[in-house]
């Protein structure tokens, strides 16, 4: 059997369609089955009480929320339209620990110059991040430095352990990079919300 006659050409003949119209319609029909079927459900959030933080949602269970945001891609900008970039991959893995991954990317910045990523949280999840409890982040409790090549570029692997935390908590968050010598922020993210899982 050749290729031209083959019962997808013959489907198409049939159809009335371009080759390049039936390739279109058939992405476009996939695309939107995947968009029906894709699961969305809110995600847990949590209330503050007079003991403190409590999932809300029944799905937070032992093992966490079902559908937490737990993984998290943060970007940074400088606040006056400069240049500079940065970007946070923020995971945690599902497993007993409760260890944060940061993987940390930043560009166009001063060459040869020490910066440090900061991170501040609220309670109030609200996707307004109003926490100022800036913390700078490491390896564990240690902070760590980013280094920037000659060219502006650094990378850091950094994490942070939340066993302290309890599995199903959410807080909104945003990250800032600061220069380590001055202090003076340089890069900014969005507000965040995270879920801790295991």
């Amino acid at each position: 059997m050749s290729f031209s006659t083959s019962p997808f050409r013959r489907g198409i003949a049939r159809s009335g369609l371009s080759p390049r119209r039936a390739s279109a319609a058939f992405g476009a029909a996939i695309a939107i089955l995947s968009w029906a079927c894709a699961d969305t459900p809110s995600a847990p959030r949590v209330q503050r009480t007079s003991l403190g933080l409590r999932p809300l949602a029944p799905s937070a269970t032992a093992s966490g929320p079902a559908t937490p945001h737990f993984n998290l891609e943060a970007i940074l900008r400088p606040d006056d339209g400069g240049s500079g970039f940065g970007h946070v991959k923020f995971r945690q893995p599902k497993d007993d620990e409760r260890i944060v991954n940061l993987d940390v990317w930043v560009r166009d910045l001063e060459p040869n110059t020490s910066y440090q990523l900061q991170r501040a949280t609220d309670a109030n999840v609200n996707d307004d991040c109003t926490g100022t409890n800036w913390l700078t982040l490491g390896r564990g409790t240690t902070p760590v430095a980013i280094l920037t090549d000659d060219r502006g570029t650094g990378r850091a692997e950094l994490f942070r352990d939340l066993s302290a935390v309890p599995v199903g908590t959410t807080f909104d968050i945003h990250f800032r990079v600061i220069r380590a010598d001055t202090k003076a922020v340089v890069l900014n993210s969005d507000c965040y919300q995270f879920t801790v899982s295991q």
